[in-house]
């Protein structure tokens, strides 16, 4: 397991995002709701619950393929289900199917007291590298 927080930085810093838990099976995050993730109507912005579902998933499908490539999204499909004002969203996500080629994973959001504000599914491409293909990739890349 990867400490919390080991990786924060950027973007997940700016949005105040938790590293609770980072495995291949599973990830969880956290993330306060400051003024400032809210949209015009006083509730957590859509982009929010898209950002954090994106997130959980890309940590659980890089974590599983590292060292034979690397894992980008294809394909994020978040629903809103209950509207967010203040308090800690928890994030969970977890595997649907790992494959050769492709991983798909499900990421719940809920808030302070359980109930169900997000749910998403994310579709990763995994990218092999060269090397775990046992492909020689030429003199000039080891120059």
């Amino acid at each position: 397991m990867t400490q919390p927080d080991e990786h924060q930085a950027g973007f997940e810093k700016l949005l105040g995002m938790e590293h609770i838990e980072l495995t291949a099976d599973r990830v969880e995050l956290a993330c306060e709701i400051t003024p400032d993730l809210l949209q015009p109507y006083g509730i957590a912005h859509g982009g929010l619950h898209c950002s954090l579902v994106e997130t959980a998933a890309s940590y659980g499908a890089a974590i599983w393929f590292h060292g034979r490539g690397h894992v980008v999204g294809v394909a994020n499909h978040t629903n809103f289900l209950r509207a967010a004002r203040t308090g800690r969203l928890k994030v969970v996500a977890v595997p649907i199917h790992r494959g050769r080629t492709q991983q798909l994973w499900q990421v719940d959001i809920t808030d302070d007291t359980g109930r169900a504000v997000a749910r998403g599914e994310v579709r990763l491409a995994n990218i092999a590298s060269a090397d775990s293909l046992g492909h020689d990739t030429g003199a000039a890349d080891r120059a």
